[in-house]
């Protein structure tokens, strides 16, 4: 009995440690990233501490110990503030052809640094697409030789920029793109866009977004090869420029005066600060008609959501699909709408 007495104290030792982990992570998206920008790494984490903490409980609850109302706690109050990266909702996904599809995809280059083994890539991303046949479609990472006529898409939007080393974005569109610009993001490769477009004697305004990268690309071998003060160091200062840049677009996306989508890689998590600032009232598409984990990305081979969907309140959210095709670090996300 003591040494079960001593090993139930190491545990919950532990427990205590993850679970305050977690209330902290609660909090992250309400904290300055000014003041606390390395706590942003936290955001990424959730998943996995949710189901630390999980474990945790039913640990305690098997053992009808009353330790388990301290993970019990916290992952009651987590649901309630951040929600849940979960949805149970039926799988069976019908776009219709009255609907506004857009899809996001994150394409990495379309393979041309052959990060997979597989020369048909480009092939078969377009043969998804052309399956899929979204009316939008929204590509981070297209490289700087992108052709403009990709896939017959009628309109688009595809700015080359020679300096700065910056990664390039493409909007290609069935609908006319009235105006289009480059939202710049100071002193980093990525950046936004937006597009004006008419659909159904409207306007709409379109944002395509490519978030701070962390440059930390899981088997690049970036992770090895840094001291883990410099590690934290150097992604505290991209979790900065993410807040930056999304105070940007939230700035921008004030003064629009059309119907908003947004749309991107956001590099960070629905439980970041980032996602809250973009988000604002936004109606997320994946929260409103997704269903089960949500992946877009796997993290250290941790599964999370990191490609975001969504709408003002002027767009009647009706489908949302995660795709589970490998064509890049990324999974293609689409989702369909109609106007109110």
């Amino acid at each position: 009995m003591r040494e079960l007495s001593f090993f139930n104290k190491i545990i919950f030792f532990f427990n205590i440690i993850f679970a305050a982990v977690l209330l902290i992570a609660c909090a992250v998206p309400y904290l300055s990233l000014e003041t606390f920008p390395f706590l942003s790494i936290l955001s990424l984490g959730v998943p996995a501490l949710v189901l630390a903490n999980t474990l945790f409980f039913l640990y305690w609850l098997l053992g009808l110990k009353k330790q388990a109302f301290t993970s019990l706690f916290v992952l009651i109050l987590g649901y309630f503030i951040l929600g849940t990266f979960l949805k149970f909702t039926p799988k069976s996904i019908d776009f219709q052809k009255d609907e506004l599809k857009l899809m996001t995809f994150n394409v990495r280059g379309f393979n041309r640094y052959k990060f997979l083994d597989n020369d048909s890539i480009p092939q078969q991303i377009e043969r998804l697409i052309r399956k899929e046949n979204p009316d939008i479609l929204c590509l981070q990472e297209v490289g700087y030789d992108m052709q403009e006529d990709y896939l017959d898409f009628p309109y688009h939007f595809l700015k080359k920029i020679p300096t700065g080393d910056k990664v390039h974005l493409g909007i290609f569109s069935k609908y006319p793109i009235v105006h289009a610009e480059i939202i710049d993001f100071p002193s980093s490769i990525n950046n936004g866009s937006y597009a004006d477009i008419l659909y159904k004697g409207d306007t709409l305004r379109l944002y395509n977004l490519h978030m701070q990268s962390l440059g930390i690309t899981p088997g690049t071998g970036v992770l090895r090869s840094q001291s883990s003060e410099r590690l934290l160091r150097r992604m505290t200062n991209k979790f900065k420029k993410q807040q930056e840049q999304a105070q940007i677009i939230e700035e921008h996306k004030a003064s629009s005066p059309y119907k908003n989508l947004v749309c991107g890689d956001f590099n960070n998590t629905q439980f970041s600060s980032v996602y809250h600032t973009i988000k604002g009232d936004m109606q997320d598409t994946f929260i409103e008609k997704g269903s089960g984990y949500g992946r877009s990305y796997n993290f250290l081979k941790i599964p999370i959501r990191i490609d975001f969907i969504m709408a003002d309140s002027n767009f009647e959210v009706m489908t949302h699909k995660n795709y589970d095709e490998k064509y890049s670090d990324h999974f293609p996300v689409m989702a369909s709408f109609r106007l109110k």
